[in-house]
């Protein structure tokens, strides 16, 4: 099932959404506003060699995150179980969300079509957004490249203030 869903634009509202999450059960974007700046990234799964040094690299700058007042949510298509197996295993100290149904990758628009082995399938798009804290998209990475990205999202908060 293909997408039109488009990449949410820098200074656009942020698509909204509750889902459900490991350690906290359910988490709400909404419950941010006016609080925290939300860095949401979506990765497409847990435990492969990309989304394991992608998250583990959001992990080493935690300490960076907190100080900008940002939480940091990964979102995938796994289920909680497997966010908490993951979650475990590389100590994420962060929330960890299950879009089982890719709903919100596609409010996102980052269910694309990928090829693998001359195979065509839907998946997530590696992506990060960048919410401030009156809901807004701040900046937007549609198409990640793992190495040096969290500290190229780093950067991008500090210029946020």
């Amino acid at each position: 099932m293909a997408t039109d869903s488009k990449v949410p634009e820098v200074g656009k509202r942020a698509p909204a959404f509750t889902l459900p999450a490991y350690p906290e059960g359910k988490v709400r974007l909404s419950e941010f506003k006016g609080e925290k700046n939300v860095l949401l990234y979506f990765y497409p799964k847990d435990n492969t060699p990309g989304c394991t040094t992608e998250s583990c690299d959001f992990r080493d700058r935690v300490t960076t995150f907190k100080k900008n007042d940002t939480v940091i949510l990964g979102i995938s298509p796994d289920s909680v179980k497997s966010h908490e197996k993951f979650a475990t295993k590389f100590e994420l100290p962060f929330t960890l969300l299950a879009d089982e149904d890719h709903a919100i990758a596609e409010k996102y628009g980052v269910w694309v079509e990928k090829s693998m082995y001359g195979k065509k399938y839907m998946g997530i798009q590696r992506a990060t957004f960048l919410i401030d804290k009156e809901g807004k998209i701040a900046a937007a990475w549609p198409k990640v490249k793992v190495n040096g990205h969290a500290e190229e999202v780093a950067q991008a908060l500090k210029e946020l203030g």
